[in-house]
């Protein structure tokens, strides 16, 4: 049963999707388009920006000028990107457990070139608010400043809260950009969806950085020279300056062994890789196309795919797309779905079969087995997210009765005649058995959502699995039901002493992550936020921390002298005063925070009477006014 479940997974099938969209040959021309354009020297042209119903296209055109060419050659180590413009990516990094996102010096200085455009900054915003969706284009070693381009919008949308957009990047023959650390980087943010790399079958380009990049430094700008010229005046290619065979060979056997290293580990191991593939890969050849998205497969079919070739074609084939995506296109219209040779036993074998049949790897070729071996490991691990999503609905089931415990908790507290409210109740709880129940279900719930984010991160959940409303609904009821017993027991055991107040210090990253899901949902036209009565659970699960540290502010008013750290007391109780009565008069609070003997009606009590006392302190102290003591 498990060979025949999801038969429509295969990466065949997969790659027959994506080639039914225009967006490939549309891609595409425009690349050619703008390429031409750029080659008859006209100013400007190194970019183009076009509105094709309701999608937008940014196309950069394969052209590079020779000292654009010496930058990506000689500046090839890697360098860390600028918080300015992809801060998500780096903020995502756990201090200390992985190297810093990195991407090639070369490659990110081609990319400022043109962000320096004030016409490129300005159509992009035109067509940010025009599109409906974003496709963003290039081939060789513009392709990256396509990757680059599509990392700072994200990123651009993302810290603006800008409504979701969808973007893809479609490249073409791209170098590889970054670290493992910027791979990882992008799986967090969920961007890998937003990445398609076309790579044909025995395209260098693609591998040639597994190299360390000094090693092949003027080879490197003889191949530019050559791909260069054989895209601006074909009619003359056979005069730029080639490498020898011999030159050829050795670039082509240093390749292939980098990758033979990497392709033979079962997965990526804890040393350090320089550059490491991200996103889609549409491997493509005279047969049809596979899809691919786990990076050590793309890795191995990488390898595989080469082995079949020679050093000649590795670098005749960078020139090469547009003859494949006319031919898958051809292909798809016609229908392709037969497999050469003997009819496989199980419709899972016959997906593995084309998949073969798609990559131009023949069954009779040494490398058969092992290339089937990695479409089997490919479709493997694109079954797992299913899989770990319906594994993980089972077990918020199984995890229901501890939040409907403590939303019965939190029930009684508010109808206790002790008038405290839950946060309070929890904070000052005894040692009775309720009590205790409560805090070991706030313990259960914060370990399963933890495994959650365990999971997204290490990218075993589906790309739009934070998108899905039933998982942003329930972590957004989660926090807002725990999160505040979390402050209770931070501020309980005088954590805020040692480590600082909750909000900077010790708030749990789930919770932070779980907000910007619930910032960057679709959120409905006729969502009405006006409340009628009081909100079931208070809106911002912080208010409590927010409360505490105004607390403090007052009782350290009392006691301090220096008019300056006065002011800044006063000024941060002003501004949870504000915040404070702008929850309550909108109904975003519950019940509790307005109960008789709740912290925030006691501090709003203490703070009416150091007032007063404030003011009366003022009338008997005479002032000084032109001259004459006034009382």
């Amino acid at each position: 049963m498990e060979h025949e479940a999801s038969s429509f997974e295969s990466s065949e099938m997969l790659a027959n999707h994506v080639a039914s969209s225009p967006l490939l040959s549309e891609s595409w021309r425009l690349c050619c388009d703008i390429t031409t354009a750029a080659s008859l020297s006209i100013p400007g042209q190194s970019f183009v920006m076009k509105q094709v119903g309701s999608i937008g296209y940014v196309a950069f055109s394969s052209i590079i000028s020779e000292a654009e060419a010496g930058i990506c050659c000689c500046n090839g180590n890697l360098v860390a990107l600028d918080d300015q413009f992809f801060s998500p990516l780096n903020k995502q990094i756990n201090e200390g457990e992985e190297e810093p996102v990195l991407v090639h010096a070369g490659f990110l200085q081609l990319f400022f070139s043109i962000y320096a455009s004030s016409s490129f900054q300005t159509q992009m915003m035109e067509i940010i608010q025009k599109s409906k969706s974003i496709v963003i284009t290039g081939h060789s070693i513009r392709a990256t400043t396509a990757s680059l381009s599509t990392l700072w919008l994200l990123s651009h949308l993302q810290k603006s809260n800008s409504p979701s957009l969808p973007i893809l990047c479609i490249t073409f023959g791209s170098p590889l950009l970054g670290n493992e650390s910027l791979s990882r980087a992008i799986l967090r943010e969920r961007w890998d969806g937003n990445f398609c790399h076309v790579v044909s079958k025995h395209d260098i380009m693609p591998r040639l950085l597994f190299v360390p990049p000094l090693h092949f430094i003027n080879q490197l700008k003889f191949l530019l020279n050559f791909w260069h010229l054989s895209m601006t005046s074909p009619q003359f290619q056979t005069l730029a300056t080639q490498l020898n065979n011999e030159e050829k060979a050795e670039i082509f056997r240093s390749v292939m062994a980098c990758l033979e290293v990497l392709a033979q580990a079962e997965e990526a191991g804890s040393e350090t890789r320089a550059f490491w593939p991200f996103g889609s890969y549409f491997f493509c050849s005279e047969e049809g196309a596979i899809c691919m998205e786990n990076a050590t497969s793309v890795i191995k079919m990488m390898h595989l795919m080469l082995m079949t070739g020679s050093p000649c074609a590795s670098i005749e084939d960078h020139l090469k797309y547009g003859d494949y995506i006319r031919k898958i296109s051809y292909q798809f219209l016609n229908q392709r779905n037969s497999v050469d040779g003997d009819i496989p036993e199980s419709c899972y074998e016959a997906g593995v079969a084309l998949a073969l049949q798609s990559s131009a790897i023949s069954s009779q070729e040494p490398v058969s087995t092992a290339a089937k071996d990695c479409l089997k490991m490919a479709r493997r691990m694109g079954r797992t997210p299913n899989l770990n999503v319906a594994d993980l609905a089972i077990k918020l089931s199984m995890i229901n009765p501890y939040r409907a415990q403590i939303e019965w908790y939190k029930a009684c507290c508010d109808d206790s005649d002790e008038q405290m409210g839950y946060y309070d109740s929890f904070k000052l709880r005894g040692v009775s058995k309720r009590d205790s129940k409560v805090n070991m279900n706030r313990i259960m719930l914060g370990k399963f959502w933890d495994g959650v984010i365990d999971k997204l991160e290490n990218n075993d959940l589906p790309h739009d699995f934070h998108r899905r409303s039933k998982w942003v609904n329930a972590s957004q009821f989660y926090m807002l039901l725990v999160e505040p017993l979390d402050i209770a027991e931070y501020y309980r055991n005088g954590l805020h002493r040692s480590k600082g107040h909750y909000v900077k210090h010790g708030r749990p990253r789930r919770y932070e992550i779980f907000e910007r899901w619930w910032k960057e949902r679709r959120v409905s036209d006729k969502e009405n936020n006006k409340r009628s009565r009081l909100a079931s659970s208070t809106q911002d699960s912080c208010f409590w921390a927010e409360l505490e540290e105004a607390r403090e502010c007052l009782d350290n008013v009392r006691s301090e002298s220096d008019p300056n750290k006065l002011d800044l007391l006063w000024q941060n109780i002003n501004n949870f005063e504000k915040y404070a009565v702008g929850l309550v008069e909108s109904k975003q609070v519950s019940k509790d925070v307005l109960a008789r003997n709740s912290s925030y009606v006691s501090w709003v009590d203490d703070l009416r009477e150091l007032r007063s006392q404030l003011w009366q302190f003022s009338v008997k102290v005479p002032t000084l006014v032109n001259g004459k003591l006034v009382p």
